[in-house]
């Protein structure tokens, strides 16, 4: 027998049998791909039968950690639980804080199409750190509507307008402190109160759902006259943080938001609009410090990822 010819007929057979196995394997992946039948029921089922209700600690709980551990620093992805594709955003933001039970997270959405508001998690008040300064600027404004003042006026070494853009754009602290001083604490209360929130000014407190009520009510003009409502908004765009909700939104979404970031509070807090659909975003999460921004940062994203559904 020729040498030569064996071999060649020997390697043919060899590509032959790689060439199968190849394919066998490339069968078996993409049949792995496909949806098995319930898959997403069962998905769904792994977090609670309620859409609107939170995975996380009841309403009335106390804003706090669910367990003393914190995420490790190292890692900077958050421990989301695999969600199949045709899933709803509810049982996807339901498994994402699921999946994180050691920070305390609470999510509101409310959708501005319809006025439908869901919440997740924990709906008790949290520290709600400088989302509040929205509040605190609306609040301005409204005297400079109400002729109590201009944004002419001097407030430390600039204009009270100037104040305004920097607390809300750069989130700066001595801003926020002008401005508060200047409208009061009584007044910060009586004016979430007349749109229906609860606003502890001593304790900085807000629950997920009324700072949703309040970006919700601004958005809609029923806040402020047309002019400051387009400026205040503008503030709230390409921010000195645009790492949170932001980060995670497809292109053709537009954003304004203020996050908030301070002892073991990350939050964000956005209004996400296409031509067609818009929606409040506010995320909320607790911590016992900051170590582990990079696993909530990409928490945060994952429920933005979620919510961009509703947009789509």
């Amino acid at each position: 027998m020729n040498p030569t010819r064996h071999r060649t007929r020997s390697y043919r057979r060899a590509r032959a049998l790689i060439l199968a196995a190849a394919l066998a394997t490339v069968v078996i992946f993409l049949l792995q791909l496909v949806p098995q039948p319930g898959a997403a029921v069962k998905a769904g089922a792994a977090v609670g039968s309620r859409n609107t209700g939170g995975a996380g600690a009841s309403a009335g709980s106390a804003p706090g950690r669910n367990k003393s551990t914190a995420g490790s620093g190292a890692n900077a992805s958050s421990t989301a639980a695999p969600v199949a594709g045709d899933e709803t955003p509810d049982a996807s933001i339901n498994a994402v804080i699921q999946a994180n039970s050691q920070y305390q997270v609470g999510v509101a959405l409310l959708d501005l199409n319809t006025g439908a508001l869901k919440q997740y998690g924990v709906e008790a008040p949290f520290e709600a750190a400088s989302t509040a300064k929205v509040l605190t600027a609306v609040a301005y404004y409204e005297m400079v509507e109400a002729g109590q003042a201009s944004l002419d006026d001097p407030m430390g070494d600039y204009t009270s307008g100037f104040q305004l853009r920097e607390m809300i754009q750069d989130s700066d602290n001595d801003s926020w402190t002008l401005l508060a001083n200047a409208v009061g604490n009584a007044t910060l209360e009586a004016d979430a109160a007349a749109i229906g929130v609860t606003y502890d000014s001593a304790g900085n407190t807000l629950a997920t759902a009324g700072m949703a009520q309040i970006l919700g009510d601004l958005y809609d003009g029923k806040l402020l006259n047309p002019e400051h409502t387009q400026q205040l908004l503008s503030y709230m765009q390409n921010t000195n943080n645009e790492d949170l909700i932001p980060a995670a939104l497809p292109a053709g979404v537009t954003v304004y938001h203020k996050y908030g970031l301070l002892d073991g509070e990350l939050h964000d807090a956005a209004i996400l609009t296409t031509p067609t659909h818009s929606v409040v975003l506010v995320i909320y999460t607790k911590s016992d410090d900051l170590t582990d921004v990079p696993q909530r940062t990409a928490m945060i994203h994952d429920i933005t990822s979620a919510v961009a559904k509703v947009l789509s």
